[in-house]
């Protein structure tokens, strides 16, 4: 058994592992029951799974646990405050980010990290190309490019980015 410690959206957590090939994908989603993040290709190539550790985007699926042990990983059911949705999730409802809905997760964790980076700007094509790693089945471009450029200053005029729920470890 390998002991793992991950802060996951804001709450300490410690984990016994097995296998040391696991990856925070499947930790997420088969241990800790947080099933936000989508295992979609399960190769880092549609970005279904992305999460943000340390403040970073990342794809769930590429990455062992075991490599992250201290870090603080923040998935979609950490961005809403309660009742409270977060503005990129605001935007996403907003401006029709999303159709089935399978990848939206993804692409909102992508869309919180870009404009957290300050890679967002307010060119479409350069939001396009920053999202470039989430994958829509569907085609909703055109409104996840719009919920991007709304929710970068949407709260108190502070990036939206920043602006995740912080709980009591």
């Amino acid at each position: 058994m390998i002991p793992l410690r991950l802060t996951v959206n804001g709450t300490a957590r410690e984990v016994l592992l097995e296998d040391p090939r696991v990856t925070l994908l499947d930790l997420l989603r088969e241990r800790l029951h947080l099933t936000g993040s989508k295992k979609g290709c399960d190769r880092g190539q549609c970005g279904a799974c992305t999460v943000l550790v340390d403040g970073r985007r990342i794809n769930a699926c590429l990455a062992l646990a075991i490599s992250l042990d201290g870090a603080s990983v923040t998935t979609i059911e950490g961005l809403a405050d309660g009742d409270r949705l977060h503005p990129v999730q605001e935007a996403f409802i907003a401006h029709d980010g999303f159709q089935c809905g399978f990848c939206t997760p993804g692409q909102i964790m992508s869309a919180v990290g870009l404009i957290a980076e300050g890679q967002a700007g307010t060119d479409p094509e350069r939001i396009r190309e920053g999202m470039s790693g989430n994958l829509c089945r569907c085609g909703a471009y055109a409104g996840i490019g719009d919920a991007v450029l709304a929710a970068q200053t949407a709260g108190d005029g502070q990036a939206a980015g920043v602006m995740m729920r912080e709980d009591a470890a």
